[in-house]
């Protein structure tokens, strides 16, 4: 097996006392005859971290693409019609099996669906599956903060993170709150606002400001405020893009020309409360 020396690389650290990368790499979307292509280029590129899901229909091309590489921080997630005890057990084996590997770095339920009534013993399953070593790490991913209490209330586990939509037109400045008040990791899915963000005014000033690329400094807007982010990107130009936020940081003012350009209504994905497919 392959491993590399990252320890210039930004991390955070876990509540259960382990690192996550800041910047990630997020597959959504991409197919899985090409998966394995743009796996391998964001890690020669340097991400240690890869994204995925079950519902995705890549996991055996990001395995491909993983390929040697022991040390990547890989994470997929639990679709919503496996949810229930006994179908997370088996779709975490299923996914396992898909990605070629014995274990993941972190288990994440998709979307906690309320209607079903299921996410309590979804998450027990994850609680199970970290201590039988096929998830080093467990969390949630659109939880709202309802959801993420009701877990911890009945089963005393936390979640190392929850994964949310957040981008500068939609900051989720709340969740991230009681994220830091339950010590959750923010995680932050479609960073870019599938790309709107990168038209923004002020994102477009800072960026000629710099000389770096749109992408880039939206990306550095995540991680100095502290969260773990995986920007999507399939061409090699816009996965180097992505990671050239890693080179540079921004001044207090123009974190707070980006921190500006939130909106109450700037959600593009479902509302969490109200999607259970």
């Amino acid at each position: 097996m392959v491993t590399s020396n990252r320890t210039d690389y930004p991390t955070l650290t876990l509540n259960d006392g382990r690192q996550i990368p800041q910047l990630g790499f997020g597959t959504w979307q991409i197919p899985e005859d090409e998966a394995a292509k743009a796996v391998s280029t964001a890690i020669e590129t340097g991400y240690w971290l890869v994204d995925t899901a079950a519902i995705y229909k890549n996991e055996k091309g990001v395995g491909e693409g993983i390929g040697e590489w022991s040390d990547i921080f890989l994470q997929t997630k639990i679709w919503n019609e496996s949810q229930g005890y006994d179908r997370t057990m088996k779709a975490a084996d299923k996914s396992l099996e898909r990605l070629g590997r014995d274990h993941v770095d972190m288990l994440l339920i998709h979307w906690p669906c309320p209607e079903k009534g299921l996410f309590v013993d979804t998450w027990k399953a994850l609680v199970q599956l970290r201590k039988d070593g096929k998830a080093k790490s467990i969390g949630v991913s659109n939880f709202r903060e309802e959801d993420l209490k009701r877990i911890v209330d009945e089963t005393g586990e936390v979640p190392a993170i929850n994964q949310i939509e957040l981008h500068p037109g939609f900051q989720q400045r709340a969740m991230r709150k009681v994220h830091k008040e339950m010590g959750i990791i923010t995680q932050s899915w479609s960073p870019l606002g599938q790309a709107k963000a990168l038209d923004a005014g002020a994102v477009k000033e800072i960026a000629d400001e710099i000389e770096q690329p749109a992408a880039a400094v939206v990306v550095r807007w995540h991680i100095q405020h502290g969260l773990s982010t995986i920007p999507k990107a399939s061409s090699k130009d816009h996965i180097e893009a992505n990671f050239r936020a890693r080179r540079f940081e921004l001044t207090d003012e123009q974190m707070a020309k980006i921190d500006a350009l939130d909106t109450e209504d700037g959600r593009m994905g479902p509302e969490p409360g109200n999607f259970n497919d």
